[in-house]
């Protein structure tokens, strides 16, 4: 058995029995061009610590959620319609402020004789979208529900005599919404861009 084990040991060269009886030596021994095994561990060492900081600086990628591109600041333009059929252009600014799956929008539009406020708390699941509207200059208020993502997202806004469907396009810079309602304010077409 004894024999067999040393024919193993040079069958396989003398390099690790030198090594062996360097160690036990106390002398540091050159590892096939690596240099000694202090400097091979003491780089391994070094790559492990730079390995972990890496991985310990590198942000989790988290889902973006429905709202990436939105947030920001938009202005533009468009019209609205009122209920006597009389149309009024107007500019508009929006601020969209986007947290994951929930987003807050403030959207002002005016024009010489009309002016409105919107501002909406949202939050997605999934494609899901639901929260709560305040029409500012009116002092109204109510649910948002729709589905959306990918820039799109069709909402309807409701409350106690009121129904208004909301349709958001967005493409990069340039974003599209549409509002149709059932009271005195009719209908608005707004375009705008960052």
């Amino acid at each position: 058995m004894g024999s067999s084990a040393a024919i193993r040991v040079q069958a396989s060269g003398t390099e690790p029995l030198q090594a062996f009886r360097a160690a036990v030596a106390g002398r540091p021994r050159a590892c096939n061009g690596f240099g000694s095994l202090q400097q091979v561990t003491r780089r391994l060492s070094a790559a492990a610590i730079v390995l972990a900081a890496g991985i310990a600086a590198s942000p989790l990628r988290a889902d973006p959620g429905p709202f990436t591109g939105l947030a920001g600041n938009w202005g533009g333009g468009g019209t609205v319609a009122l209920e006597d059929g009389s149309t009024e252009r107007i500019r508009c600014r929006a601020h969209y402020d986007v947290a994951g799956p929930r987003m807050t929008l403030v959207l002002t539009c005016a024009s010489d004789a009309y002016k409105f406020g919107l501002q909406a708390e949202v939050i997605a699941e999934g494609s899901a979208i639901s929260g709560t509207w305040t029409e500012t200059s009116r002092g109204v208020s109510g649910v948002l529900q729709g589905r959306g993502g990918g820039g799109n997202f069709q909402l309807a806004a409701s409350t106690a005599g009121f129904n208004a469907n909301i349709a958001l396009a967005t493409r990069g810079n340039k974003q599209s919404v549409s509002i149709r309602a059932d009271s005195q304010f009719r209908a608005a077409n707004i375009s705008l861009s960052r």
